[in-house]
C-alpha cells in the first residue's frame, strides 16, 4: 500500500511537471505570435508615417511651384472650412462655427463648389 502510495505521488509530480512544461510552451508560443503581431503593426504604423511624410512633401511642392503663400492660420482655416463643407455642413453652419461671415466661407469655398458642379454637369451630359 505504501508503494503504491509513494507510486502514485510520484505519477502525480511528474504529471506536474509535464503540465507546467506544455503550458510554458503554449505561454511562449502564444508570446511569440503577440510579438509577430506587434512587428507587422509596428511596420504598417511606419510605412503609413512615410506615405503621410511623402504626402506633406508633395503638399509643399505643389504650393512652392504655384506661389502660394499661406501662413499657417490661413491654411488650418482653409482646412477647417473644407472638411465642415465635404461634410454637408450649409455656410451658415460653419459661418457660425469659425466666426467668418457667410460672404468669407462663399469666397473661400468657391472654387471647390465651381469645380464640384461643373464635374456634375460634364457626367450628366454623357
Amino acid at each position: 500500500m505504501e508503494w503504491t502510495l509513494a507510486g502514485l505521488f510520484a505519477v502525480s509530480a511528474l504529471l506536474l511537471i509535464i503540465s507546467f512544461s506544455s503550458s510554458r510552451k503554449a505561454s511562449q508560443a502564444r508570446q511569440e505570435e503577440i510579438d509577430m503581431l506587434h512587428i507587422t503593426n509596428m511596420n504598417e504604423i511606419n510605412e503609413l508615417r512615410d506615405m503621410i511624410q511623402n504626402i506633406e512633401h508633395d503638399i509643399e511642392i505643389v504650393i512652392n511651384k504655384a506661389g502660394i503663400q499661406l501662413s499657417s492660420e490661413e491654411r488650418e482655416t482653409l482646412r477647417t472650412v473644407l472638411n465642415l463643407y465635404k461634410r454637408k455642413y450649409s455656410i451658415e453652419s460653419i459661418a457660425q462655427k469659425t466666426r467668418m461671415t457667410e460672404n468669407e466661407i462663399k469666397q473661400i469655398l468657391a472654387p471647390y463648389i465651381t469645380a464640384n458642379s461643373e464635374r456634375r454637369k460634364v457626367a450628366n451630359e454623357t
